[in-house]
């Protein structure tokens, strides 16, 4: 077994570790998530997922902002956490520019700079994802459709490129987030319930 099938292993038991800290709605996935891009850049880069390999940047970052507004957000009175809340309607149009304006962008790259051969997947999933991450780190409860969509095809994408290990992973992520998107509707309630706004 070589390094980057023994990254991607490691990539994959971390990747477990950070979806059931996102469906618990645990401060700490941003911690995991600083972690997990370290892995997964010299995987994607072995892979030709050129986009991947670029968004762990960005993940990088996100992850570093999702925990300082997690920390030190917009709380109630009286709660040490950021409420779950709907995702704006005001704002699903401009994401939907944003996810447009990115997929093309990144598609363009990949054409015309790499020798990649799945420029619209790598860049359909990289793009969407950029949005999820954005969402989460909102903690938006919607944050969790996007995440279905991504991982569906991210995991196809994998499984195409021979990484079977996160392929597995990210088809398990479809399952997670699922069962994440009722568990975080359940606990906005709660939290509305506790606070008096029923």
């Amino acid at each position: 077994m070589d390094t980057y099938q023994k990254l991607e292993i490691v990539g994959t038991v971390i990747g477990l570790i950070y979806i059931y800290q996102e469906y618990k709605a645990s401060i700490w996935l941003w911690l995991t998530g600083i972690i997990m891009p370290m892995v997964y850049t010299y995987v994607y880069f072995k892979a030709g997922l050129y986009a991947d390999f670029g968004m762990q940047i960005y993940y990088t970052l996100a992850a570093v902002y999702g925990f300082l507004y997690w920390k030190f957000g917009r709380k109630k009175s009286g709660s040490v956490e950021i409420p779950i809340t709907r995702f704006p309607l005001r704002l699903i149009l401009p994401s939907v520019i944003v996810f447009l304006v990115l997929w093309l962008a990144v598609y363009l790259v990949l054409v015309n700079f790499t020798n990649s051969t799945v420029p619209v997947l790598d860049s359909f999933g990289n793009s969407l994802s950029f949005i999820g991450l954005w969402a989460l780190a909102r903690k938006y409860l919607e944050q969790w459709w996007i995440w279905i969509v991504v991982d569906v095809e991210l995991s196809v994408l994998y499984a195409i490129k021979g990484i079977p290990f996160t392929a597995g992973l990210y088809g398990f992520y479809v399952i997670i987030a699922v069962a994440g998107y009722f568990k975080w509707k359940r606990m906005m309630r709660e939290e509305r319930f506790a606070s008096g706004r029923v």
